[in-house]
């Protein structure tokens, strides 16, 4: 079975898919005039900007409804592993791929927002890969293939997020959890899933008000606490960015012919963790209240920055400047040690350099404090997984016409994903990462493609906000002049603004004019 999930995840994750993932974040980039760096303004002040209403959460909301997914495992253990087989250099290729993933993450949570529609059971906004691929072309003759594109999605993506990739959370979870206080695995297990059930049945709006709550909190005090390691460590700084930019061109004698693992790696992980291009953001995106999608857009593509500049960096330059990693051969902890560091032996690649690096510098915290924060980051990001396993459950319940077999489907997932946390927790560090990474490339495959076809809508958007904000107005979107078809929930929005004389930017639901600004 190991080897047989290591041939898998060998498939999937093929140079084809990293050079995919590149060229596409190259790509737009390009076609969207460096939106990163043309739009930091409107990316910064959206963040805390628009409207909540019954039926969608806050743009802030939104974005830590992202985060929770985007900050998790990946950002600890990751990054981690990223350097054990890809050497220092690696975390290069990590903010190379956030620089060119945020426009990518840009163009998938766009679409989400303009194809987002109301969930006929709840009421609330649902909205994503699955959702923009069926609807984009839904007026040609490619519609009944793009709908069967739909749906293999949808499948795909839900097992992916709520079993394969909930798990590697949990497994890392319960690693940092035995190496500060030897917990039992099993009972981790049970613990996460105790929680997680009470969440999780109180719908979107208790998963982002807790992500709200907590993500900040601990992204703030772990970035905080990495800036006081560097602090320490001073003289090490430029020590440990000369390293990285030598590492990631093959310029460093030690990690001499490892160009390749580096940059593999680094985007292997850096998808793994910040989400750009995977289809997930989207999700949360097409929950946000706003006026226009571009805004959504924007605050989405910041997300990458906060997750792989600010909280990968930190975990970077933790394990770097203590010296508290090895790095192997062959891509795996069985090959050759390439660089022992000094990292006392026995620890596994993965969150044990991280508590080895602060427990270098604060004797007996170290451990504890990274099992701490590592609850909170993975715990979120399983949260962030069940809502985007339970949005595409929805989409499929639009093809079933009873009400309860579609509660059926989805009490069924709460169940599996409350069984892959514990079964998860358990499993050993490799199978629960070998596992992750066939979930996220797999979808990662199949949303890639997808939003380099869908791309326009998103494009057109983009330009009609710039032509709005040049004419000093606050964006407002209309589809129908844009030449932007099948975006039902806008359209509605748009007429029901003219037959109620609403005011620019004033919260509009067509289908809740109960809605409440």
């Amino acid at each position: 079975m190991e080897a047989a999930i290591n041939t898998i995840n060998g498939l999937v994750w093929s140079p084809a898919l990293v050079l995919l993932c590149l060229v596409g974040g190259l790509y737009f980039t390009f076609a969207t005039k460096f939106l990163q760096i043309r739009h930091l303004g409107d990316m910064t002040k959206l963040l805390v900007a628009g409207e909540k209403s019954e039926s969608g959460v806050s743009s802030f909301q939104s974005l830590m409804m992202s985060l929770a997914g985007r900050v998790g495992t990946g950002n600890i253990a990751g990054v981690a592993t990223a350097i054990a087989f890809g050497g220092p250099g690696a975390v290069f290729w990590m903010w190379v791929m956030a620089f060119f993933g945020s426009a990518t993450s840009f163009v998938e949570c766009t679409l989400a927002q303009i194809y987002k529609e109301q969930d006929r059971d709840s009421g609330e906004y649902r909205g994503g890969p699955a959702y923009y691929i069926e609807k984009a072309y839904k007026h040609t003759k490619f519609a009944p293939l793009m709908t069967i594109f739909a749906i293999v999605f949808a499948l795909t993506i839900i097992p992916s997020t709520s079993y394969f990739m909930a798990g590697v959370q949990a497994n890392g979870i319960a690693s940092a959890m035995n190496n500060a206080w030897g917990t039992n695995t099993a009972i981790v297990g049970i613990g996460i899933a105790a929680v997680l059930a009470v969440i999780i049945i109180g719908g979107v709006k208790r998963i982002a008000t807790f992500a709200s709550l907590v993500v900040p909190a601990m992204a703030t005090v772990y970035i905080i606490t990495a800036l006081v390691i560097l602090a320490i460590n001073y003289q090490d700084i430029p020590h440990v960015f000369g390293l990285i930019f030598r590492s990631a061109f093959n310029l460093e004698s030690g990690f001499g012919g490892m160009i390749g693992s580096a940059i593999m790696w680094g985007v292997k992980r850096g998808i793994f963790s910040n989400e750009a291009g995977q289809g997930f953001g989207p999700q949360h995106a097409a929950a946000a209240e706003v006026s226009h999608p571009a805004k959504q857009g924007f605050v989405q593509a910041f997300a990458v920055y906060i997750d792989t500049l600010f909280v990968c960096s930190a975990t970077a330059f933790i394990i770097i400047s203590t010296d508290m990693y090895k790095v192997f051969e062959g891509e795996s902890e069985e090959g050759a040690v390439r660089y022992a560091g000094s990292l006392p032996d026995g620890i596994e690649a993965g969150p044990g350099y991280v508590q080895a690096g602060l427990d270098s510098v604060t004797a007996g915290i170290g451990p504890s404090f990274v099992a701490v924060a590592l609850a909170f980051f993975a715990f979120t990001t399983i949260l962030s997984y069940y809502y985007m396993s339970e949005t595409n459950v929805t989409y499929l319940g639009r093809f079933i016409h009873n009400a309860t077999a579609r509660r059926v489907l989805t009490w069924a997932l709460r169940i599996m994903i409350l069984i892959a946390v514990y079964v998860g927790a358990g499993a050993t560090g490799a199978e629960a990462w070998a596992l992750g990474d066939i979930g996220a490339g797999s979808v990662a495959w199949l949303n890639m493609v997808a939003i380099l076809i869908l791309q326009v809508p998103a494009l057109k958007a983009l330009k009609d906000y710039r032509e709005q904000k040049a004419a000093g107005k606050d964006p407002d979107f209309n589809p129908p002049p844009l030449g932007i078809r099948n975006a039902d929930f806008w359209e509605e929005r748009h007429q029901a603004r003219i037959e109620q004389g609403i005011a620019p930017g004033e919260v509009v639901n067509p289908l809740n004019t109960a809605s409440s600004p």
